[in-house]
């Protein structure tokens, strides 16, 4: 039942400060003097993606310092809770992300504060470091909700939202305000009881049969989704 009350609910774990591994990346939490030069060259260095900053609260950060204050608040909160993606092919820090709003009594949690460098974006990296966060959330510490929310004007994440399996579910006008600019939020989730669809098709889209020689994918993620709910 969609309303079901759950009488027997109880609180679950806090997410620790502990590294996560995949077959792409391996998530460490974000330490300045561990990430900090790798996450500049790959965020802000010459082949930075030029949009990466448009949506988010804070940066371009037009100097190394004011760069590294940031990293280094971001490393010592708790809530968000960041972490460091390193590509394990090159052993390089190319992006972070983190969770937020954890609300372990009500067994929620989200997603956000991504920024991935360009040589992450539409990979199978950034799609594992998604997926390795969710699946600690929702498959091992057993939350209820899973959340994204983004800039109803950013297509980008809007995009990878629904890609990714998240579930639209409205628009909170003029919600805030980020750099002098209206933002109204849009928001997404997973469910506990969506998640074992969404985790079926995460596995089989990562695992290495789903690609061919050249790296391309054979079947999409949408697809594995579906098929899941098929079955």
């Amino acid at each position: 039942m969609p309303n079901e009350i759950q009488l027997d609910w109880q609180p679950v774990p806090s997410p620790p400060r502990a590294p996560l591994t995949g077959r792409y990346v391996h998530l460490q939490p974000l330490d300045l003097a561990a990430h900090g030069d790798d996450l500049w060259l790959a965020l802000q260095g010459p082949d930075a993606d030029p949009l990466l900053w448009d949506y988010l609260p804070y940066g371009p950060f037009a100097e190394r310092a004011a760069f590294d204050t940031w990293l280094a608040a971001n490393a010592a909160s708790a809530d968000p809770l960041f972490f460091a993606v390193i590509e394990l092919a090159s052993q390089r820090a190319v992006g972070l992300l983190s969770f937020l709003r954890i609300a372990p009594r009500d067994g929620c949690i989200e997603i956000g504060h991504i920024a991935f460098g360009r040589a992450m974006q539409r990979s199978p990296a950034s799609t594992e470091a998604v997926y390795l966060l969710a699946e600690l959330a929702m498959g091992t510490l057993g939350y209820r909700r899973l959340e994204w929310k983004c800039n109803a004007l950013n297509a980008r994440s809007m995009r990878a939202a629904e890609r990714l399996g998240f579930v639209y579910e409205g628009t909170f006008r003029q919600h805030m305000v980020i750099k002098g600019r209206n933002r109204d939020s849009a928001w997404f989730s997973i469910l506990d009881r969506e998640w074992p669809r969404c985790q079926a098709a995460f596995q089989r889209w990562l695992a290495s049969a789903n690609f061919d020689e050249q790296g391309r994918q054979k079947h999409s993620l949408e697809q594995l989704r579906a098929s899941s709910q098929r079955g």
